[in-house]
C-alpha cells in the first residue's frame, strides 16, 4: 500500500521533459511556417478593415449653488414687498445629480435629442445632422455587412416619436450610446464627455455640441417646474396690472368729473373707488412681489457648470491600435498551434502534469 502511495507520489512530481517538448516542436516546425504567415497576413486585413476613429473629451465641474448668490438678493427684495420665499428655493434644485448624469444621457429622449445636430468636415462645409451622419458616413469593418448586421433599412425615415423609434432611429440610437460616453468623478464630480466619430473635426465639433445639449437638457429639466409657476404668476400679474390701470382710470375720469359737487354720494362714490383702486394696486404690488420670488426659484434651479478642457479638434486617431490586433493574432496563433503540436505527440499531458 505504502509503496503504491510512493510510485503515484513520483508519478505526480514528475519533472517535465523539456527536451521531449522541444524536439516536437522542431519536428512540426513546418507547420508555423504555414500558420505565422497566414495568421499575419489575417491580422492584417483585420487591422485595416477597422475605420480609423478619433476621440474628443470635455471636462465640466458643477457648480453647488451657483444661484445661490442671485436668490439671497432677490429674496431681501420680495421680503420688502411681505412675500417670503421660504424653503422652496430648493424644491427641484437636486432633482439630478451629478452621479445621474451617464444614466440621463443614455435615455432615450436624450440620445434622440442629439439626432438634429448640425455637422460638417473641416473642408466639406456642407453640413448634415448627427443622425444623417451616424446613417449615411460612418463606416463599419466588412464583416458586418457581410453577415447582414447593419443592414439598412429600405424604408423612409419618420419623425422621431420616442414612445415608438423605428428599427433604423433605434440603432442610430445604440450607436450614439456607444459613441457618446458620460462619465462622473465620483471623488470631484467632474463630468467628463468623450465622443468618438471617423472624422477629427467632427468630433470637437460633436463634443462640444453634446455639452452644450447636456446643459440645456439639464437646465430645461430642473426648471420646469419653476418656469411653470413663474409663467403662472406671469399671466396673473398682467391681470392684475390692467384690473389695476382700469380702476386707476375710473377714478381719475370720475374725480375730473365730479370736482366742484359736494354731495355725499359722489363723496361716497368716490371713497368707493379709492379703495377699489387701492386694492387692485395692492393686487398688483403682491403679485410682481411672487413674479419676482419665482425668477428667483428658476435662477437658483439653473444648473451652472465651469469648462475645465474645452473641446479641441485630435491631433492624431485614436485607434485602432493596429500593432496590437497584429501582435495578438500572432501570438494566439503561436499559442494554438503549440497546443496542437504537443496534443499531437502526446506531450500535452505530461505538461500538465496528467497521467
Amino acid at each position: 500500500m505504502e509503496q503504491n502511495q510512493i510510485q503515484s507520489q513520483t508519478r505526480k512530481f514528475q519533472p517535465i521533459d523539456f527536451g521531449a517538448i522541444w524536439q516536437a516542436l522542431k519536428k512540426n516546425r513546418k507547420l508555423y511556417y504555414v500558420v505565422l504567415p497566414v495568421a499575419f497576413v489575417v491580422a492584417i486585413v483585420i487591422a485595416k478593415s477597422i475605420p480609423t476613429y478619433y476621440k474628443c473629451e470635455v471636462i465640466l465641474a458643477p457648480e453647488a449653488g451657483g444661484g445661490s448668490g442671485s436668490m439671497g438678493q432677490l429674496a431681501s427684495l420680495a421680503s420688502s414687498f411681505g412675500v417670503s420665499l421660504g424653503g422652496g428655493g430648493n424644491a427641484g434644485g437636486d432633482a439630478i445629480t451629478p452621479t445621474l448624469y451617464p444614466d440621463l444621457m443614455k435615455s432615450t429622449d436624450f440620445k434622440t435629442s442629439l439626432f438634429p445636430i448640425k455637422l460638417h468636415g473641416k473642408k466639406d462645409k456642407t453640413s448634415m445632422t448627427y443622425y444623417d451622419y451616424l446613417k449615411n458616413e460612418w463606416k463599419e469593418p466588412w464583416w458586418e455587412d457581410f453577415f447582414g448586421l447593419m443592414a439598412p433599412e429600405k424604408k423612409k425615415d419618420t419623425l422621431v416619436n420616442n414612445f415608438e423609434l423605428t428599427g433604423e432611429q433605434a440603432r442610430i440610437s445604440g450607436m450614439i450610446m456607444k459613441n457618446v460616453v458620460c462619465k462622473i468623478d465620483k471623488k470631484t464630480n467632474l463630468i467628463s464627455i468623450n465622443v468618438t466619430t471617423q472624422d477629427p473635426y467632427i468630433a470637437a465639433l460633436l463634443a462640444d455640441s453634446v455639452k452644450t445639449r447636456l446643459q440645456d437638457f439639464l437646465t430645461e429639466y430642473r426648471t420646469q417646474k419653476a418656469n411653470h409657476d413663474l409663467e403662472y404668476a406671469e399671466m396673473l400679474q398682467a391681470q392684475a396690472k390692467k384690473d389695476y390701470e382700469h380702476a386707476r382710470q375710473k377714478y381719475v375720469e370720475f374725480v375730473d368729473a365730479n370736482q366742484d359737487i359736494v354731495l355725499e354720494s359722489i363723496r361716497q362714490k368716490q371713497t368707493d373707488l379709492e379703495n377699489d383702486l387701492q386694492l387692485q394696486y395692492n393686487n398688483y404690488n403682491t403679485l410682481s412681489a411672487q413674479v419676482l420670488a419665482y425668477k428667483a426659484k428658476v435662477q437658483e434651479a439653473t444648473p451652472a457648470f465651469t469648462t475645465l478642457q474645452r473641446a479641441t479638434v485630435p491631433l492624431g486617431p485614436a485607434g485602432p491600435n493596429r500593432n496590437r490586433i497584429l501582435v495578438v493574432c500572432l501570438f494566439l496563433a503561436a499559442l494554438f498551434t503549440t497546443i496542437y503540436v504537443l496534443y499531437k505527440e502526446h506531450q500535452l499531458k505530461p505538461l500538465l502534469g496528467l497521467s
